[in-house]
């Protein structure tokens, strides 16, 4: 079965691959030639899912999912949330958005956090969504060199490792994104039986 996955970045592509094995062709947007910036202006991570897998599916008319993905602080009243990819700023990088955080929680005891990833789905013209969750916490430096985003600064609950300390499949197994991947497949595999 062939998804396009409504996404440039390509780490999360290599991470949705990974997941979905041999079941399925998952393209994204650059394999398309597709290079235009899709809007996301929900203030909802629901929301700005729906908002990109509506975006694509109405240009190539094929079946399609998007994810949105906050990091929510408690001490920072749920920041950044929606607006984690572009926390620091229109064109800041990942490490701008770590420093950010990092400042924001200087001296901070209270520490918890969670990740959450919507994915929304639209197959045969119908639209789902699939929602995953991870708690943990913020740690006070970087440490770890995988992934990206926040992971050297979110350590989950269920690891003494930070994201960017764990190899892919040790993350992808406990991750937000791979909880949420995860629904998406098992739905999709009970509906090509």
């Amino acid at each position: 079965m062939k998804l396009i996955f409504a996404t440039h970045n390509k780490h999360k592509l290599e991470e949705a691959r990974a997941i979905a094995g041999a079941c399925f062709h998952i393209v994204g947007l650059t394999d398309l030639d597709f290079h235009e910036e899709i809007p996301e202006t929900a203030d909802t991570l629901q929301g700005n899912a729906l908002q990109k897998a509506r975006y694509v599916f109405e240009r190539f008319h094929t079946d399609c999912f998007a994810d949105d993905t906050g990091l929510e602080i408690a001490a920072l009243n749920g920041r950044p949330g929606v607006y984690s990819a572009r926390y620091a700023g229109e064109h800041c990088t990942y490490q701008d958005n770590v420093q950010k955080v990092l400042r924001e929680m200087e001296g901070m005891t209270q520490r918890e956090a969670c990740f959450k990833t919507v994915i929304a789905l639209i197959l045969d013209g119908q639209e789902y969504l699939f929602e995953g969750r991870v708690d943990g916490e913020i740690i006070s430096e970087s440490k770890g060199t995988s992934g990206f985003g926040y992971d050297p600064v979110f350590r989950p609950l269920s690891s003494p490792l930070t994201f960017a300390e764990l190899s892919e499949e040790e993350k992808n197994a406990i991750s937000h994104r791979g909880r949420a991947m995860q629904k998406l497949m098992e739905f999709l595999k009970s509906r090509c039986q």
